[in-house]
């Protein structure tokens, strides 16, 4: 199994970024649980973040080319705004998940709209770090 983690602007910030909201482990940390999480199952995996768009496209993008089985994806404030990013994961039709670490329904009014949850097979909100590791296993059918 190959799967895809896809982080979008401000995720590199976690640990100083609005720590009573999104924690205070970093960045490093969640990419560190990931790999641990998917070694001990033996999934290989692909941590990305960007705070620019284009980039995240292009990776998404890139992963069909590199035959990846299922991307994991938070966009970040991309959420709420990107339909490129909605079309480029309805290009590729590779299974996705999307994970928020806080509970964004229960947040600003503007938070409420995400584009691409109308392509994602799950959104998983509010978990913290512990939401990429369900979003993982569920795309391995091991939830």
């Amino acid at each position: 199994m190959k799967i895809l983690v896809l982080n979008g602007p401000n995720l590199n910030m976690l640990g100083i970024r609005e720590p009573d909201i999104y924690g205070s482990s970093t960045y490093d940390d969640l990419v560190n649980l990931i790999t641990s999480h998917c070694e001990k199952k033996d999934i290989e995996v692909k941590c990305l973040q960007s705070n620019h768009e284009g980039d995240l496209v292009d990776y998404i993008q890139q992963a069909f080319f590199d035959k990846v089985d299922g991307i994991v994806i938070n966009p970040g404030a991309y959420t709420h705004t990107s339909v490129a990013l909605l079309d480029a994961l309805k290009a590729v039709m590779i299974p996705a998940v999307e994970v928020h670490i806080s509970k964004v329904n229960e947040r600003e009014a503007f938070r409420q709209v995400s584009y691409v949850s109308y392509y994602c097979s799950k959104t998983i909100t509010g978990k913290g770090f512990d939401g990429y590791i369900e979003a993982i296993d569920y795309l391995c059918g091991q939830e």
